[in-house]
């Protein structure tokens, strides 16, 4: 689970901005929407943030895809750049380090990962783990002579001075230490763990533009749970969908045609396509196709019916609502960690609240971060929300993102509307 992360020199964050998951002393909603992982550190799994348009809300989000992209981007050549964006509204920042920190759990072992860099190399990248309140370095890759060099702390993690040297080697001044680390057949279990979590703990956000369809169905076709979870959930919703079938569709396909395939799906077309996945259709020379259907049960003058549809007949709401249900129940799955920007996309007021609330009522150690326009939710704190997990984006006349929280107000519980407070321009982060 994530704690916190702080960015600085990223996108529209020109000054240091910390997003956090600890939970105040509120107790409400204690058992389902807060995680106890010690005595000392109890941390949330929604959070929502508010702003207004082209205010940084989508750039938070942005960070963790970034973070995940880099840690797993191989770089053939020295020129390549790292893909950073530092603040480009000034003249100063666009030369300096992006800089981040993320702290998080695997599992109950508290871990820090700090990451320094421009466009074409890294100057810091740190990860250190806990055992009492101090950190503990494992590893500290710094620039020097214009090379990786790279420091283990042998106290921590056992590790040969021939491994040491091939990481290094493999280690590229724009490339990060988990890609050369994953060069090396060698034991790290405490790097490897927090490495793993990362890789495979992350999700890929989901923008509204951003199809899903593709991937619910590969998902549904792999796990029958899944499509009952979803049915239940539509039929809740008041849809007349009692039930969903995909069937796949493997068919061959020359070099070429594989390639340019394969191209398409890395641009970004699947949610969360793993490279395992995509190997294996090189192997097998085959692409998968899905055909998903979707019974509709209805009463007429002639009784109650059952039909059977092709996904191209169902309304947008429907498809939207069919991935975005796949993605938060492999999130949950997974205690993994989900953004989605502007969720309330295609969605019903209500439908967003009841995706919310399943959501919320599961016992799991995923978290869920979302942006919205949909101000009613403020009218649900303290019945849906807590308090502590709205937060809000400002920018300044400068471009600067501004971030902050709800409970950084005072007299916030004394209010009897926090929406209409919000409409009032009490908390900022609303149009001028």
């Amino acid at each position: 689970m994530i704690q916190e992360i702080r960015i600085k020199n990223f996108l529209s964050f020109k000054d240091e901005v910390c997003f956090n998951f600890t939970a105040s002393n509120d107790r409400f909603a204690e058992d389902t929407q807060v995680v106890e992982i010690n005595e000392n550190t109890r941390l949330l799994r929604f959070a929502v943030i508010y702003g207004y348009n082209a205010s940084g809300k989508s750039n938070l989000l942005r960070t963790l895809d970034f973070l995940s992209y880099f840690w797993v981007t191989k770089r053939d050549n020295l020129e390549a750049k790292t893909s950073v964006i530092p603040f480009k509204l000034d003249r100063v920042s666009e030369t300096q380090p992006s800089c981040f920190e993320l702290i998080f759990f695997v599992d109950d072992t508290k871990y820090c990962y700090q990451l320094e860099l421009d466009q074409y190399q890294v100057y810091l990248e740190k990860l250190s783990y806990y055992k009492t309140t101090q950190p503990i370095m494992l590893f500290e890759r710094t620039l020097k002579d214009d090379r990786s060099e790279i420091l283990f702390n042998s106290k921590a993690e056992k590790i040969s001075a021939a491994a040491k040297e091939m990481i290094s080697v493999n280690c590229l001044k724009n490339t990060s230490f988990f890609v050369a680390r994953n060069q090396v057949n060698v034991s790290l279990p405490l790097i490897d763990a927090a490495k793993d979590w990362l890789r495979h703990h992350l999700m890929r956000t989901i923008f509204p533009n951003m199809k899903l369809t593709l991937f619910a169905q590969k998902q549904i076709a792999e796990k029958k749970k899944l499509a009952d979870y979803i049915v239940q959930f539509l039929h809740q919703a008041d849809f007349n969908v009692t039930d969903i079938s995909t069937n796949v569709i493997s068919s061959p396909l020359s070099d070429e045609a594989l390639k340019l395939l394969f191209e398409i799906e890395e641009r970004g077309n699947n949610l969360d396509a793993t490279d395992s996945e995509l190997e294996h259709d090189r192997k097998q020379r085959t692409v998968k196709r899905f055909e998903t259907t979707f019974e509709h049960t209805v009463e007429n003058e002639n009784g109650t019916e059952t039909y059977r549809l092709d996904k191209k007949y169902e309304s947008t709401g429907t498809m939207r609502t069919f991935g975005i249900e796949a993605a938060i129940y492999e999130a949950l799955s997974r205690n993994a960690v989900l953004c989605i920007d502007e969720l309330e996309t295609s969605l019903h007021p209500m439908l967003l609240e009841k995706i919310l609330f399943e959501y919320l009522k599961a016992d799991s150690r995923s978290q869920l971060i979302v942006t919205t326009h949909n101000d009613g939710l403020l009218d649900l704190l303290d019945d849906l929300i807590r308090k502590d997990s709205v937060w809000f984006t400002e920018k300044q006349k400068s471009g600067v993102t501004e971030l902050y929280k709800l409970t950084d107000f005072r007299g916030v519980n004394r209010l009897s509307s926090i929406r209409e407070a919000y409409r009032n321009k009490r908390f900022g982060a609303t149009m001028k």
